[in-house]
């Protein structure tokens, strides 16, 4: 009888699943079986070859740094504590050097630090990071938002609430990995707007460095519905109920 194989998976958070691919030889054959729509041994098949399969190394990484983002926001990976690579990649079913590229991502954007010879250390982030990093997020989206009050049409601004909506399940639920996905979602595409590439750039590095990993489910579901009252103030052109809105939002 043949043996089923089982792929790797990264858990992120109480009974989440995520498969990791398998790795792939320098052929570009997976180990352990044939690729995706490559014929068994023995089988006759009359279509054209398949294209060959790019390196999965970039996508194990991304998925591990998602992982790592949602155990930080969950509050799995706890501030202050020292982590090691390898522990980690055991943790996650994959080798240690997608989980080292991953952190040193996490350390440019301030999640973590180096720690020489350890791991990595949860950064602890003051009440005073909060409010610099929530004056930063003011000085970035509250300017550039009302600026494009009067000059869209309310269809503009409506197409946008499919995405406020998105938040509020997610907020209800208490997910708050889900809650800061669909969070990013709505903020990039509101700033998108602007038609500034550097402008979304930015606030989207000073929006991952934000971690509210304490944060109480009823002020996830209120933050959740002023996305929505934001898009209903900014279709009617009220800037100052807008204004209003946003800054309350973005308020630490």
């Amino acid at each position: 009888m043949e043996q089923t194989r089982t792929e790797p998976v990264i858990r992120t958070g109480p009974g989440a699943d995520r498969a990791i691919p398998a790795q792939q030889d320098r052929d570009g054959r997976r180990q352990g079986g044939p690729r995706a729509g490559e014929p068994a041994r023995g089988e006759h098949v009359h279509s054209e070859p398949a294209a060959p399969r790019a390196p999965q190394r970039h996508s194990v990484r991304g998925q591990v740094l998602s992982a790592l983002r949602e155990s930080l926001l969950c509050g799995e990976l706890r501030a202050g504590e020292v982590y090691s690579a390898p522990a980690l990649a055991e943790r996650f079913g994959v080798s240690p050097t997608p989980v080292r590229e991953a952190m040193q991502q996490l350390a440019s954007e301030g999640a973590v630090e180096t720690v020489p010879n350890r791991g990595f250390r949860v950064a602890e982030h003051s009440v005073r990071d909060a409010a610099e990093l929530s004056e930063v997020q003011l000085l970035l989206e509250v300017p550039s938002v009302l600026g494009l009050v009067g000059t869209l049409p309310a269809e503009r601004w409506r197409a946008l609430r499919p995405l406020a909506e998105a938040t509020v399940g997610p907020a209800a639920r208490g997910d708050r990995p889900g809650y800061a996905e669909a969070d990013t979602a709505f903020h990039t595409a509101l700033l998108e707007l602007t038609g500034n590439r550097r402008l979304v750039a930015v606030a989207g590095d000073v929006r991952r460095r934000v971690r509210r990993p304490t944060v109480r489910p009823a002020e996830l579901a209120a933050r959740a519905a002023e996305h929505v009252a934001l898009v209903e103030a900014l279709a009617v052109g009220d800037a100052v109920r807008a204004e209003r809105v946003l800054r309350g939002h973005l308020a630490p």
